[in-house]
């Protein structure tokens, strides 16, 4: 197949990975790509969130399917405009894309699907935002109604910082303050044609900056799939899949259709397993990054097979796709200064010793050729993902390899995965 894929992130290359594991001789194009990703992709000088002109090289080169990455193009439209051209495309349209555009959107939906939610209140005003507060307490948790990459939301107990994030992302629109539910977090992929979802594995991530969920909230410092715990609980992954499924995907899949806006791409389900059962944090109209870099790796069936059946609405013949039993760790190299402001520019170094790690591979978030050599151009700019039988192996190759990798004033984290080791 023709593929194009739209992005420029750790994501967006590690579905180019998978897709280049594929027995199939795929021809791929990357939108617009960075230096890792031109090892595994021709990159093409097409902006990403202009409808047009996605459309346009679509149409032009042949394409067989799209792939859209990240919110920005989805929530831009550009879905709707390469699917009314004929072409198969992975990303729902502008309307059902809100469901991670507003968050307003996507608890009006919860609400009416019947979807386990935190309460939450809409403020427009710094009085309404301190209402709030008062009626349902501390933590407080604060989220930008709109697109934040990531980093519009602060969870804490500290008032004054939290109004201080409200009034930082009040000055571009609402926010919602909501109920603050405690347990483990997990992430969890459904593939949807508009009729029917396909779960795939569940994966971990970790928002905090430092180590023990401490520091600032950010884009994802690391993952790791799959979750034996869950059997502690449910009895098993699947049965926990099973019931997601049926409580979560489905319900709000009918409603989006329902209403008109089918959704046709990846519904990321971002639960909590509170003592009440399981709620739902927030959704994302797109693949999770980092979650994707650990869950895909572990993909048995082709990736480009379901991704082109959920375009085409042809998942319902599909049979439930299969996981490797291999564990898969991630670890997201940083910038110094994130997430507040990144130090760019700073040139990276033992990419290949890091890669000549067994199990080890990297998937590039931010990073440009310059001088001949790489340079960091954004906040999270490597992921460094191992792959082992078990976590313990998994853990050690990854951190391995992270020693490999120089960045002046980078960051990680010492600690993913580090509570499901084995002992």
């Amino acid at each position: 197949m023709k593929i194009l894929v739209l992005g420029s992130g750790a994501r967006e290359h590690a579905i180019i990975l998978a897709l280049r594991a594929e027995e199939a001789d795929h021809e791929i194009f990357a939108a617009p790509g960075n230096a890792g990703i031109a090892q595994d992709a021709q990159l093409v000088a097409v902006d990403a969130d202009d409808p047009a002109a996605v459309t346009n090289f679509a149409n032009e080169n042949h394409i067989d399917l799209v792939v859209i990455g990240p919110e920005a193009p989805l929530v831009a439209g550009v879905a709707d405009a390469v699917r009314e051209q004929g072409v198969p495309v992975f990303g729902p349209g502008k309307a059902a894309a809100q469901l991670e555009g507003s968050k307003a959107f996507a608890k009006r939906i919860m609400g009416a699907a019947g979807v386990p939610t935190g309460r939450a209140v809409r403020a427009a005003s710094r009085p309404e935002v301190e209402a709030a507060f008062d009626q349902l307490g501390a933590p407080y948790v604060v989220k930008a109604d709109g697109l934040a990459a990531g980093k519009g939301v602060i969870v804490t107990s500290d008032r004054d910082a939290a109004l201080a994030h409200a009034d930082a992302y009040l000055l571009s629109g609402p926010v919602l303050v909501e109920e603050f539910l405690d347990g483990p977090e997990v992430s969890l992929f459904f593939l949807s044609d508009g009729d029917h979802v396909v779960a795939l594995s569940p994966a971990q991530d970790f928002k905090r900056l430092l180590d023990g969920d401490e520091g600032p909230n950010t884009g994802g410092m690391g993952a790791y799939s799959p979750l034996p715990w869950l059997s502690e609980r449910f009895g098993g992954e699947d049965e926990f899949v099973d019931l997601v499924t049926r409580e979560v995907a489905e319900p709000v899949i009918r409603r989006l259709d329902a209403e008109g806006t089918p959704f046709i791409g990846l519904l990321y389900a971002g639960l909590i397993l509170t003592d009440a059962g399981v709620k739902v944090i927030e959704f994302n109209a797109r693949f999770g990054d980092p979650e994707t870099q650990v869950v895909l790796p572990r993909l048995v069936d082709p990736l480009s097979e379901l991704l082109l059946a959920a375009a085409s609405g042809n998942l319902e013949d599909r049979p439930k796709p299969a996981f490797a039993d291999a564990v898969a760790v991630t670890v997201v190299l940083a910038s110094e200064g994130y997430p507040a402001a990144p130090v760019t520019g700073r040139p990276l170094s033992g990419l290949q010793a890091a890669e000549a790690v067994e199990g080890v591979h990297l998937a590039h978030a931010a990073t440009a050729e310059s001088d001949g050599g790489l340079v960091a151009t954004g906040g999270r700019v490597l992921n460094v993902v191992g792959l082992g039988t078990t976590f313990t192996e998994a853990r050690d190759r990854v951190y391995r390899a992270v020693a490999q990798i120089g960045l002046e004033g980078g960051q990680h984290r010492t600690d993913i995965a580090a509570r499901v080791v084995e002992d």
